[in-house]
């Protein structure tokens, strides 16, 4: 399959959406273009497979090189894994999702849309480049566009939450930028994600080095303490925003933590691993605690992501191979749960003007669809069977009790506590939001989901229980990629 038709999608469709004349024909334009992203991601997965099952065992499929910058080894190097399809998979359905949910957006439609699809583009191109700097260029993409998407089109405190995502972004961005000359100079004078995984890094130079790429990268997916502009990015952003920043966005952080930090310097990922693990329990627990008190719908759902990524940074930093495959399962579980939240949470606020949950109650009976779909996210959310929540969270754990010591052990305890307090806070929204009585007579006049919203509803509901009921495709899809990462850990 050729990757480029990944890039290809969501930059054409771009370029339709602004030469398009009115606001019908964006919408329908940027909808067809994520049907298509979602076909091809579809078939990327079903190409993936056939190879797979034909015996090809390389590190690498459908690979890509052509030179950009010969004499500096920058090259658009592209190719996938089980670890790459998954992410793309994932971030076809947010877009899609993202695209419905936005449907009745009528302040500047054209600029909307199309700074989503650049976020798409951003997305796909980090994810299949087998380059680092190219990787690094992708990545950036995606900063803007989260910037004016919140500035713009956002709420509440729209401007300072924006400067702030933007700046501790950029942050992370230079760290990331600091790490990658390093193995750029150390190595041969080369980009290439292969070759330095086959250079012989001096365990020093990893030593110092690792913290560079793995906090630059980890400033993206809410490593804590640098976490704080999840919750203002959220709660600002407009609904799409939200579900791209957590569902995407917030992965291409995870991503980067295991597929550069932790796959090109083992040894520092092994001589920071307990650093990692303390920095996971603590968030992982203290995300719990904040979102109990929390009375925002978009409030609760930022903060309990804080927790639930922290469930993929503990797996990395558990260094099993089972752990890793459950990080890297929650992330796409935590990317389709969350982007679900918040698209319920806008279509409540499109509806009842107020996302503060002691002003609500009683919505299941005027609003039957999207109180039903609430109960859903928010069970897989506190990890309810047959669910996607329930599956990834129990493979991270299964993984890090494989780690016999205490120290291991105490955090694998510590973290799977939380689980009690998600149920607490998870349990407690719902019920004051669709349960109970009616506070407000003009809420029985409240309008259900609308087709669009309904569609964008199922496709997410359909991936979480795609995972969760048979989780055995994501597993084998991700398990070799987990292999030869562990593989790269124990020096074989």
């Amino acid at each position: 399959m050729n990757l480029l038709l990944l890039i290809g999608a969501p930059l054409l469709t771009a370029v339709a959406v602004l030469l398009s004349r009115n606001r019908q024909q964006v919408r329908w334009i940027s909808l067809a273009g994520s049907v298509v992203q979602l076909g091809l991601a579809a078939a990327l997965l079903l190409a993936f497979r056939q190879e797979t099952a034909a015996g090809n065992t390389g590190q690498v499929f459908f690979e890509m090189n052509y030179p950009l910058f010969s004499s500096l080894g920058i090259n658009f190097h592209f190719g996938v894994d089980g670890i790459s399809v998954a992410m793309i998979l994932l971030t076809s359905f947010v877009v899609i999702a993202g695209v419905l949910v936005s449907w009745n957006i009528e302040k500047m439609t054209k600029e909307f849309y199309f700074l989503l699809l650049l976020l798409a583009l951003g997305a796909y191109g980090f994810f299949i480049s087998l380059d680092l700097f190219i990787l690094f260029f992708f990545l950036e993409i995606s900063v803007i566009p989260k910037y004016l998407l919140i500035g713009i089109w956002g709420s509440g405190k729209k401007e300072y939450s924006a400067n702030k995502l933007a700046l501790m972004l950029m942050g992370g961005s230079a760290l990331i930028l600091v790490g990658m000359l390093g193995l750029y100079f150390t190595g041969e004078h080369s980009f290439d994600l292969l070759a330095l995984s086959k250079t012989a890094i001096p365990a020093d130079t990893q030593h110092l080095l690792f913290p560079f790429l793995f906090v630059g990268f980890g400033v993206f997916t809410a490593l804590f303490p640098l976490h704080t502009w999840v919750p203002d990015g959220h709660s600002s952003a407009p609904t799409a925003g939200s579900m791209f920043l957590a569902g995407i966005s917030m992965k291409l952080g995870g991503y980067g933590c295991l597929r550069v930090a932790t796959y090109l310097l083992p040894e520092g990922a092994k001589q920071y691993a307990d650093i990692i693990i303390i920095l996971s329990a603590i968030a992982i627990l203290y995300g719990a605690f904040a979102t109990m008190m929390q009375k925002d719908l978009k409030y609760i759902n930022a903060y309990s992501s804080v927790s639930h990524v922290g469930f993929s940074l503990l797996g990395i930093g558990m260094l099993t191979q089972t752990a890793i495959t459950g990080a890297l399962m929650q992330m796409v579980s935590h990317g389709l749960m969350t982007a679900l939240f918040f698209a319920v949470i806008g279509m409540i606020y499109d509806r009842t003007h107020t996302r503060m949950v002691n002003e609500m109650g009683g919505l299941m009976k005027p609003l039957p669809f999207i109180s039903t779909i609430f109960f859903i996210v928010g069970l897989c959310s506190l990890g309810l069977p047959g669910l996607s929540g329930f599956v990834a969270e129990m493979t991270v754990f299964m993984g890090s009790w494989q780690n016999d010591d205490v120290f291991h052990r105490v955090a694998t305890i510590a973290a799977a506590m939380s689980i009690v307090v998600t149920a607490v806070y998870i349990l407690r929204a719902i019920g004051q939001t669709a349960m109970g009585p009616v506070k407000k007579e003009s809420f029985l006049q409240l309008k259900d989901a609308g087709w669009n919203e309904r569609l964008a509803a199922i496709i997410l509901v359909a991936g979480i229980l795609a995972i969760g009921i048979a989780p055995g495709w994501l597993n084998d899809l991700l398990r070799p990629a987990a292999e030869e990462i562990m593989n790269r850990i124990a020096g074989k």
